[in-house]
């Protein structure tokens, strides 16, 4: 990829991230907003095709591949029921709020059965991680969506976070704080699910 087209579509990602607010009021009359989050894998309730190589580009370097997906945009990702979580992040050390829907309800909306055998959770920059269906009940997984009231801008931990409020599992809060949040992949993009 050219170095200019490259820094373009980051300036385009970048704005299309701040106009998310706007993309919500647009999805509720009808309008379409660009994809955050597909989930593919052992779903029910697909919305989109198969990869496609030439216009799935990050997937496909990332030696992704799938037949059916389900995407979410910012909209549909605030259509869910939301809950808050304040833990302390090791970035800074200081307590935020995170908001955003269940790692549990965005499955159970892309058709994911009630019995699975795990997810993989993987950022844009390539970092993944398996979860556990035990995990996400246990730890109460959510996909942030703000941070401090705020849309997570892409170029930080966002615009999707899958996180926990490691403040709140005994198990977790015991270990240092650089070391509570390795399942809790920023830049959330897309999840593989896969059934027991």
């Amino acid at each position: 990829m050219q170095k200019r087209h490259f820094l373009g579509l980051g300036a385009s990602l970048l704005a299309g991230t701040a106009a998310l607010p706007t993309l919500a009021a647009a999805k509720k009359s009808g309008g379409n907003g660009p994809v955050l989050l597909t989930v593919t894998g052992d779903i029910d309730a697909p919305n989109r095709g198969a990869l496609d190589p030439a216009l799935d580009q990050m997937m496909a370097k990332q030696k992704l591949a799938f037949d059916k997906a389900h995407a979410f945009d910012f909209a549909a990702l605030a259509a869910l029921p939301s809950v808050e979580i304040r833990p302390t992040l090791e970035y800074d050390g200081r307590r935020h709020t995170l908001r955003g829907p269940l790692l549990s309800d965005v499955l159970r909306a892309s058709g994911a059965p009630a019995s699975i055998a795990n997810c993989a959770l993987r950022a844009i920059d390539g970092y993944a991680v398996l979860v556990s269906p035990q995990d996400i009940a246990r730890y109460r997984f959510i996909v942030a969506t703000h941070l401090d009231g705020k849309p997570i801008p892409l170029g930080g931990l966002g615009p999707l976070w899958a996180v926990y409020d490691a403040d709140g599992i005994p198990e977790l809060a015991a270990r240092p704080l650089a070391e509570r949040f390795g399942q809790c992949p920023w830049g959330l993009y897309h999840i593989a699910v896969r059934k027991a």
